[in-house]
């Protein structure tokens, strides 16, 4: 780290601290022994967690905040959700403090390191928590950010003993650009955040520039079966960058061939041929073959970070799962409910996909909420089409995040064009509603998962609740197995 970065975070204010990216810079800072304040919306677990840390947090968005520490901050961490009006934001640049992005804070405490960045439209998160937990069982202790928190150890960042940093790299804004890994992964380049990028053709740039970024005698690791990494990994190989690739398609010295996928019991095992004439077979706890490709991704990452075959292999197998990926919710009377981040139309179709032998002889019943007014315009057909692959389907009212309502974009955009009978999509404006119709929907046997970016992780407490008060008056559900 440089001197000038070290010294800005000495002191570190981070607005919307509870958030997935600014909590795990605050968890890496007080573990580093920084001074660490900040803010958000409201009160929650991570709040709380960064509390019991040291961290100094008020709640709201105000000025004031920024004196929680007995000196001023030496630097003020926001990210691209916070507007130019946020209180805070502007009272630092009103008093002179260095404002960072959150990428620029994440590079800061990377460097010393030997950095391995995930990047890609899908699967970054599930793949970085997988390259993460198999290192930890490799006996390496890196340290991580990651846009999700592991079940292993419910927390979305660490810092590590080892000299490895593993760190989510997010493409929504392009400030991955700041990062210079030496191991790159990319799993799929597919247009998405138009809202920022404007085209499909500036979004593919920004992963051109970030492979421009790997270290000299680093490497790139590319899904050899998707169109745009297939295309990133030929342009690095022209600039002299060593490609690694992993896919049904790959087949040079040094790739990883998929050769074959199976799925038991809810566990994914893909066959892989590292060397000519030999296979592998790479088991993870999640089901779905892309998730069987995002291990395969991680078990490369892994061996070009010094870690052993075997040991990446049963690292692999014991991994967990990642909060809120195909998450367990609990269980009423056989009806079974889940809950996962999917957010774009090609993430839905493929955890759609997955679900599909979990739920065996029982209906696949969806619970999906939209994210962000913009990308409901741009796919409203694409998330239609892929829905249609449930068998009873919820649709939610957007969820606007950091965006404002457009005039015309709302759920029912999505779910007039699901194509399955009328009878059996539902879209349902109230949150408040959504839970009871829901339960009211379901029938024993069913797998009911809730899916979006946004608050819909909430629901499946809530319908597990109404199923458990229908079974007192005597209706479905039998109150067991879930908490």
């Amino acid at each position: 780290m440089t001197a000038d970065m070290d010294r800005l975070l000495d002191r570190v204010h981070l607005v919307g601290i509870g958030g997935a990216g600014m909590s795990g810079i605050a968890r890496i800072l007080l573990a580093r022994g920084r001074q660490v304040s900040g803010s958000d919306a409201r009160d929650s677990r991570t709040v709380m967690a960064l509390r019991a840390q040291g961290a100094s947090i008020g709640i709201g968005h105000h000025a004031e905040n920024l004196d929680l520490l007995d000196q001023e901050p030496t630097a003020v961490v926001v990210s691209t959700a916070i507007r130019p009006d946020n209180a805070e934001l502007v009272a630092a640049q009103e008093r002179g403090i260095t404002v960072l992005r959150r990428a620029e804070a994440l590079a800061g405490l990377m460097s010393d390191h030997r950095v391995a960045c995930v990047a890609g439209t899908h699967g970054k998160t599930s793949t970085t928590s997988m390259l993460t937990v198999a290192l930890q069982h490799c006996r390496i202790d890196p340290s991580f950010a990651i846009g999700g928190d592991l079940n292993e150890s419910g927390a979305n960042a660490h810092h590590g003993d080892g000299g490895v940093f593993v760190a989510e790299a997010d493409e929504s804004d392009g400030s991955f650009l700041v990062f210079a890994p030496s191991v790159a992964v990319v799993t799929n380049v597919e247009p998405d955040h138009l809202d920022h990028h404007g085209t499909a053709e500036a979004y593919t740039k920004v992963f051109e520039d970030f492979i421009s970024r790997i270290e000299p005698g680093g490497v790139l690791i590319a899904c050899s079966d998707d169109p745009g990494a297939e295309a990133l990994a030929v342009q690095a190989e022209s600039a002299g960058v060593r490609v690694r690739r992993y896919g049904a398609n790959a087949t040079a010295d040094g790739d990883a061939r998929l050769a074959g996928y199976r799925a038991t019991q809810g566990v994914g095992v893909v066959s892989v041929e590292l060397v000519a004439g030999e296979l592998v077979d790479v088991q993870v706890a999640v089901p779905g073959e892309h998730m069987a490709g995002n291990a395969v991704a991680a078990l490369l990452a892994g061996l070009e970070l010094g870690a052993p075959l075997e040991g990446m292999l049963e690292g692999l197998a014991a991994f967990g799962g990642v909060r809120r990926r195909f998450e367990f919710k609990g269980r009423v009377n056989g009806i079974r409910v889940y809950d996962d981040y999917a957010h774009h139309p090609t993430e839905v179709s493929a955890q759609l996909r997955a679900a599909r032998p979990v739920a065996g002889a029982g209906r696949l019943v969806v619970v999906f909420q939209p994210h962000l007014f913009s990308r409901t315009a741009t796919f409203a057909a694409e998330f239609a089409e892929a829905l249609g692959l449930a068998d009873e389907v919820v649709v939610l009212d957007v969820y606007g995040a950091r965006e404002d309502p457009q005039p015309g974009v709302t759920g029912k955009l999505i779910s007039d064009a699901i194509p399955l009978p009328a009878e059996n999509v539902h879209f349902e404006p109230s949150f408040t509603d959504a839970g009871p119709r829901v339960a009211g929907l379901v029938r024993p046997g069913d797998l009911v998962l809730t899916m979006g970016a946004g608050d819909v992780t909430m629901l499946g407490p809530e319908i597990l609740g109404e199923l458990d008060r229908a079974l007192a008056s005597g209706g479905n559900g039998n109150g067991e197995d879930h908490g």
